[in-house]
């Protein structure tokens, strides 16, 4: 049975360029202390204008954290945009589900409510990536009594 989005079709493949776009648009940012501070900033005056939270002040642990977190991620988005690849998708989604679950492990400790907006988004790509690899359904008469 040959699935309308498996791995290996070019939709796919797509999906997985553009969620790598995404993570290096939104994570680039958090990759050196000097671009993080501004990002933090920014995430704070946002968050307490909307009403959503704002974060608390910078520590070197911190900084440290979101620089090793930004640099991985928007070299992990490099190589998804200049050679996407099926399994990249795989590896990606898995990913996606740890970041989705820490994510609202934080929201759930007190964590900004902005960051609501980062885990749907998450989820969203998990999904769209992860889904093609069920396994597929078998449709045969036969094997529904085994």
């Amino acid at each position: 049975m040959i699935r309308p989005f498996a791995p290996s079709h070019p939709a796919y493949l797509r999906a997985v360029r553009t969620s790598a776009g995404y993570d290096l648009v939104v994570t680039a940012g958090f990759a050196t202390p000097w671009t993080y501070a501004l990002v933090h900033e920014a995430l704070s005056k946002l968050g307490d204008t909307l009403g959503l939270g704002a974060l608390p002040a910078l520590d070197p642990i911190e900084v440290l954290y979101a620089n090793l977190m930004g640099s991985v991620v928007v070299v992990w988005a490099l190589v998804r945009i200049v050679n996407p690849l099926p399994v990249h998708g795989l590896f990606d989604g898995v990913a996606r589900t740890l970041f989705a679950a820490w994510q609202a492990y934080a929201l759930a400790h007190g964590a900004p409510r902005w960051l609501w907006l980062f885990l749907v988004v998450e989820v969203a790509f998990g999904v769209v990536q992860l889904a093609p690899w069920r396994p597929a359904r078998r449709t045969d008469l036969g094997a529904a009594g085994r």
